[in-house]
Protein backbone atom coordinates (compact mmCIF):
# COMPACT_ATOMS: atom_id res chain seq x y z
CA UNK A 1 0.00 0.00 0.00
CA UNK A 2 1.50 3.33 -1.25
CA UNK A 3 1.17 6.26 1.17
CA UNK A 4 2.10 10.02 0.83
CA UNK A 5 3.19 12.46 3.29
CA UNK A 6 1.36 15.68 3.99
CA UNK A 7 1.66 18.42 0.70
CA UNK A 8 2.56 20.92 3.76
CA UNK A 9 5.48 18.78 4.74
CA UNK A 10 8.54 21.49 5.64
CA UNK A 11 12.33 20.60 6.69
CA UNK A 12 13.32 22.58 9.60
CA UNK A 13 17.21 22.81 10.68
CA UNK A 14 19.88 20.73 10.29
CA UNK A 15 22.41 19.62 13.24
CA UNK A 16 26.03 19.29 12.56
CA UNK A 17 29.29 18.78 14.02
CA UNK A 18 32.04 21.22 13.64
CA UNK A 19 36.01 20.87 14.55
CA UNK A 20 36.00 24.54 15.58
CA UNK A 21 32.71 26.68 16.74
CA UNK A 22 34.58 30.26 16.64
CA UNK A 23 35.58 29.56 13.48
CA UNK A 24 32.39 27.99 11.85
CA UNK A 25 30.52 31.03 13.71
CA UNK A 26 32.57 33.67 11.62
CA UNK A 27 32.32 31.53 8.61
CA UNK A 28 28.22 31.40 8.75
CA UNK A 29 27.85 34.91 9.57
CA UNK A 30 30.59 36.65 7.59
CA UNK A 31 30.63 35.18 4.71
CA UNK A 32 26.51 33.69 4.36
CA UNK A 33 24.63 35.92 6.32
CA UNK A 34 23.33 33.93 9.13
CA UNK A 35 22.03 35.23 12.00
CA UNK A 36 23.49 33.95 15.34
CA UNK A 37 19.85 33.27 17.79
CA UNK A 38 21.48 32.12 21.00
CA UNK A 39 24.54 30.20 22.03
CA UNK A 40 25.22 27.82 24.81
CA UNK A 41 29.23 27.83 25.71
CA UNK A 42 28.63 25.05 28.27
CA UNK A 43 27.07 22.70 25.55
CA UNK A 44 29.76 24.44 22.68
CA UNK A 45 26.16 24.66 20.94
CA UNK A 46 25.17 27.41 18.59
CA UNK A 47 21.56 28.06 16.44
CA UNK A 48 21.25 30.20 13.72
CA UNK A 49 19.02 31.33 10.86
CA UNK A 50 17.69 34.20 9.03
CA UNK A 51 15.85 35.81 12.16
CA UNK A 52 13.09 33.23 12.74
CA UNK A 53 13.28 29.52 13.07
CA UNK A 54 16.24 27.69 13.82
CA UNK A 55 17.68 27.01 10.16
CA UNK A 56 20.97 25.49 11.48
CA UNK A 57 22.32 23.91 14.82
CA UNK A 58 26.22 23.52 15.07
CA UNK A 59 28.09 21.67 18.10
CA UNK A 60 31.52 21.62 18.08
CA UNK A 61 34.16 18.46 18.69
CA UNK A 62 37.43 19.89 19.21
CA UNK A 63 39.42 17.33 16.84
CA UNK A 64 36.97 15.84 14.95
CA UNK A 65 37.62 14.47 11.20
CA UNK A 66 35.71 14.98 8.09
CA UNK A 67 34.69 11.61 6.98
CA UNK A 68 35.42 10.05 3.55
CA UNK A 69 33.93 6.85 2.15
CA UNK A 70 31.07 6.82 4.36
CA UNK A 71 27.22 7.80 4.28
CA UNK A 72 26.36 10.91 5.82
CA UNK A 73 25.73 14.64 4.52
CA UNK A 74 26.14 15.17 1.29
CA UNK A 75 24.90 18.75 1.18
CA UNK A 76 22.43 20.96 2.99
CA UNK A 77 20.53 23.10 0.86
CA UNK A 78 19.41 27.03 1.84
CA UNK A 79 16.27 28.33 -0.22
CA UNK A 80 16.57 32.05 -0.49
CA UNK A 81 13.29 33.57 -1.55
CA UNK A 82 14.14 35.12 -4.78
CA UNK A 83 17.20 35.58 -7.47
CA UNK A 84 18.32 39.26 -6.45
CA UNK A 85 18.81 37.38 -2.84
CA UNK A 86 21.12 34.48 -4.57
CA UNK A 87 22.54 37.82 -6.26
CA UNK A 88 23.55 39.50 -2.92
CA UNK A 89 25.39 36.43 -1.37
CA UNK A 90 27.13 35.53 -4.94
CA UNK A 91 28.29 38.85 -4.51
CA UNK A 92 28.84 38.38 -0.39
CA UNK A 93 31.25 35.02 -1.21
CA UNK A 94 32.93 36.87 -3.94
CA UNK A 95 33.93 39.71 -1.99
CA UNK A 96 34.70 37.50 1.24
CA UNK A 97 36.73 35.30 -1.11
CA UNK A 98 34.92 32.21 0.03
CA UNK A 99 35.69 29.16 -1.69
CA UNK A 100 32.89 27.87 -3.95
CA UNK A 101 32.80 24.01 -5.23
CA UNK A 102 30.54 25.07 -8.43
CA UNK A 103 27.46 26.67 -9.77
CA UNK A 104 24.50 25.09 -11.87
CA UNK A 105 21.04 25.68 -13.41
CA UNK A 106 18.82 23.17 -12.12
CA UNK A 107 16.41 23.86 -14.65
CA UNK A 108 13.81 24.16 -11.24
CA UNK A 109 16.19 26.07 -9.63
CA UNK A 110 19.41 27.62 -9.86
CA UNK A 111 21.83 27.07 -7.05
CA UNK A 112 25.54 27.96 -5.57
CA UNK A 113 27.23 25.13 -4.15
CA UNK A 114 30.56 25.52 -1.40
CA UNK A 115 31.85 23.91 2.11
CA UNK A 116 32.37 25.17 4.99
CA UNK A 117 35.28 25.48 6.61
CA UNK A 118 34.80 21.68 7.71
CA UNK A 119 33.83 20.22 4.60
CA UNK A 120 30.36 20.06 5.35
CA UNK A 121 28.78 20.63 1.67
CA UNK A 122 26.43 23.76 1.06
CA UNK A 123 23.80 24.24 -1.57
CA UNK A 124 22.22 27.90 -2.01
CA UNK A 125 19.38 28.71 -3.99
CA UNK A 126 16.36 29.95 -5.47
CA UNK A 127 13.40 27.77 -7.11
CA UNK A 128 11.93 28.80 -10.72
CA UNK A 129 8.12 28.89 -10.67
CA UNK A 130 6.37 25.58 -10.30
CA UNK A 131 5.08 26.10 -13.91
CA UNK A 132 9.06 25.69 -15.67
CA UNK A 133 9.34 22.61 -13.52
CA UNK A 134 7.42 20.54 -16.45
CA UNK A 135 8.14 20.29 -20.40
CA UNK A 136 5.22 21.23 -22.50
CA UNK A 137 4.22 17.52 -22.46
CA UNK A 138 3.94 17.98 -18.44
CA UNK A 139 7.15 15.83 -17.73
CA UNK A 140 8.73 16.47 -14.86
CA UNK A 141 12.15 18.02 -15.40
CA UNK A 142 15.36 18.61 -13.53
CA UNK A 143 19.23 18.71 -14.96
CA UNK A 144 22.62 20.63 -14.27
CA UNK A 145 23.23 23.53 -17.01
CA UNK A 146 26.34 25.74 -16.31
CA UNK A 147 24.82 28.36 -14.30
CA UNK A 148 24.19 32.15 -15.58
CA UNK A 149 26.45 33.78 -13.42
CA UNK A 150 25.98 37.31 -15.17
CA UNK A 151 22.31 36.75 -15.10
CA UNK A 152 21.97 36.51 -11.87
CA UNK A 153 24.41 39.81 -10.51
CA UNK A 154 22.75 41.49 -12.96
CA UNK A 155 19.86 41.41 -10.44
CA UNK A 156 21.48 44.05 -8.21
CA UNK A 157 21.22 46.00 -11.18
CA UNK A 158 18.81 48.02 -9.78
CA UNK A 159 18.62 51.48 -11.74
CA UNK A 160 15.82 50.79 -14.42
CA UNK A 161 12.25 51.22 -13.31
CA UNK A 162 11.62 47.99 -13.68
CA UNK A 163 13.24 47.44 -10.54
CA UNK A 164 12.77 49.91 -7.90
CA UNK A 165 11.74 47.35 -5.65
CA UNK A 166 14.35 46.21 -5.37
CA UNK A 167 16.36 49.62 -4.48
CA UNK A 168 15.23 49.13 -1.10
CA UNK A 169 17.81 46.31 -0.37
CA UNK A 170 20.53 47.42 -2.82
CA UNK A 171 22.37 46.73 0.49
CA UNK A 172 22.59 43.28 1.98
CA UNK A 173 21.66 42.55 5.74
CA UNK A 174 22.28 39.42 5.72
CA UNK A 175 20.13 36.11 4.91
CA UNK A 176 16.34 37.40 4.10
CA UNK A 177 13.98 36.43 6.89
CA UNK A 178 11.92 34.29 3.99
CA UNK A 179 15.13 32.11 3.39
CA UNK A 180 14.75 28.30 4.59
CA UNK A 181 15.99 25.05 4.70
CA UNK A 182 15.01 23.80 1.17
CA UNK A 183 16.09 20.50 1.09
CA UNK A 184 18.73 17.64 2.09
CA UNK A 185 21.31 15.76 -0.04
CA UNK A 186 22.19 12.07 1.96
CA UNK A 187 24.75 9.69 0.93
CA UNK A 188 23.28 5.75 1.50
CA UNK A 189 24.96 2.78 1.58
CA UNK A 190 21.69 1.18 -0.99
CA UNK A 191 19.47 3.17 -3.38
CA UNK A 192 16.58 0.03 -3.81
CA UNK A 193 16.76 0.52 0.15
CA UNK A 194 16.70 4.27 0.40
CA UNK A 195 13.61 4.21 -1.45
CA UNK A 196 11.98 1.75 0.20
CA UNK A 197 12.32 3.55 3.83
CA UNK A 198 11.81 7.20 2.32
CA UNK A 199 9.20 6.25 -0.27
CA UNK A 200 7.33 3.38 0.96
CA UNK A 201 7.69 3.60 5.04
CA UNK A 202 8.20 7.42 5.48
CA UNK A 203 5.56 8.48 2.49
CA UNK A 204 7.82 10.20 0.37
CA UNK A 205 6.89 10.54 -3.73
CA UNK A 206 9.36 9.70 -6.08
CA UNK A 207 10.62 12.53 -8.53
CA UNK A 208 13.45 11.34 -10.08
CA UNK A 209 15.68 8.47 -9.91
CA UNK A 210 19.07 8.17 -12.17
CA UNK A 211 19.87 4.97 -10.82
CA UNK A 212 23.22 6.30 -8.18
CA UNK A 213 20.31 8.57 -6.71
CA UNK A 214 16.85 9.51 -6.00
CA UNK A 215 14.91 12.47 -5.72
CA UNK A 216 12.16 12.71 -3.63
CA UNK A 217 9.23 14.87 -2.03
CA UNK A 218 6.55 16.04 -0.96
CA UNK A 219 3.61 18.20 -2.15
CA UNK A 220 5.19 17.93 -5.94
CA UNK A 221 8.27 20.09 -5.03
CA UNK A 222 10.65 19.24 -7.01
CA UNK A 223 12.61 17.60 -4.11
CA UNK A 224 12.92 17.54 -0.45
CA UNK A 225 15.68 14.93 -0.05
CA UNK A 226 18.46 13.61 -2.65
CA UNK A 227 19.30 10.22 -1.57
CA UNK A 228 22.97 8.69 -3.25
CA UNK A 229 25.28 6.21 -3.61
CA UNK A 230 28.65 8.05 -4.37
CA UNK A 231 30.34 7.15 -1.18
CA UNK A 232 29.98 3.68 -2.68
CA UNK A 233 27.43 0.69 -2.05
CA UNK A 234 27.48 -0.37 0.68
CA UNK A 235 29.20 2.53 2.37
CA UNK A 236 29.44 2.39 6.24
CA UNK A 237 28.08 5.11 8.36
CA UNK A 238 30.75 7.56 9.42
CA UNK A 239 33.04 7.08 12.56
CA UNK A 240 32.74 8.12 16.31
CA UNK A 241 34.75 11.89 15.81
CA UNK A 242 33.71 12.37 12.71
CA UNK A 243 32.51 16.12 11.53
CA UNK A 244 29.06 16.21 9.78
CA UNK A 245 25.69 15.10 9.64
CA UNK A 246 23.53 14.59 13.77
CA UNK A 247 20.35 14.94 12.42
CA UNK A 248 17.92 16.83 10.61
CA UNK A 249 14.08 17.71 11.03
CA UNK A 250 11.16 16.89 9.31
CA UNK A 251 8.02 18.69 10.20
CA UNK A 252 4.59 17.91 9.40
CA UNK A 253 1.49 20.09 9.58
CA UNK A 254 -0.18 18.62 13.09
CA UNK A 255 0.11 15.42 14.85
CA UNK A 256 -2.70 13.11 13.30
CA UNK A 257 -0.13 13.45 10.05
CA UNK A 258 2.69 12.80 12.54
CA UNK A 259 1.09 10.10 13.95
CA UNK A 260 0.55 8.57 10.63
CA UNK A 261 4.55 8.15 9.84
CA UNK A 262 4.94 7.10 13.41
CA UNK A 263 2.63 4.16 12.86
CA UNK A 264 4.52 3.11 9.56
CA UNK A 265 7.86 3.21 11.28
CA UNK A 266 6.45 1.08 14.20
CA UNK A 267 5.17 -1.05 11.92
CA UNK A 268 8.28 -1.60 10.14
CA UNK A 269 9.96 -2.61 13.48
CA UNK A 270 12.58 -0.09 13.00
CA UNK A 271 13.63 1.85 16.32
CA UNK A 272 12.38 5.27 17.61
CA UNK A 273 14.26 7.16 19.77
CA UNK A 274 13.06 10.26 22.11
CA UNK A 275 14.63 13.78 20.94
CA UNK A 276 13.79 17.35 22.45
CA UNK A 277 12.16 18.76 19.33
CA UNK A 278 10.41 15.12 18.70
CA UNK A 279 10.58 11.36 17.76
CA UNK A 280 14.30 10.45 16.10
CA UNK A 281 14.45 7.69 13.80
CA UNK A 282 17.27 6.50 11.55
CA UNK A 283 17.18 5.60 7.93
CA UNK A 284 18.95 2.41 7.31
CA UNK A 285 22.18 3.98 6.43
CA UNK A 286 21.81 5.49 9.94
CA UNK A 287 21.24 9.11 8.68
CA UNK A 288 18.76 10.43 12.06
CA UNK A 289 15.77 12.47 11.41
CA UNK A 290 14.00 14.37 13.74
CA UNK A 291 10.29 14.25 12.75
CA UNK A 292 8.04 17.29 14.24
CA UNK A 293 5.17 18.43 13.70
CA UNK A 294 4.38 22.29 13.12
Amino acid sequence: MSHSLHPDLTLGYIHLTVSNLERSLSFYQNSLGFKLHRRDSTAGTAWLGAGGSDLLVLTELTGAKHPHGTTGLYHFAILVPSRLELAHLLKRIAETRTPVQGFADHLVSEAIYLPDPDGNGIEIYHDRPRAEWRDADGNFRMGTDPLDIDGVLSELDSGDDERSERSERSEWNGLDPATTLGHMHLHVRSIPEAKAFYCDVLGFDLMMNIGSALFVSAGGYHHHLGLNTWQGVGAPPPPPGSVGLRCFTIRLPNNAELDKVLDRIRAEGVSIEEHAQGSLVRDPSQNAIVLSNL
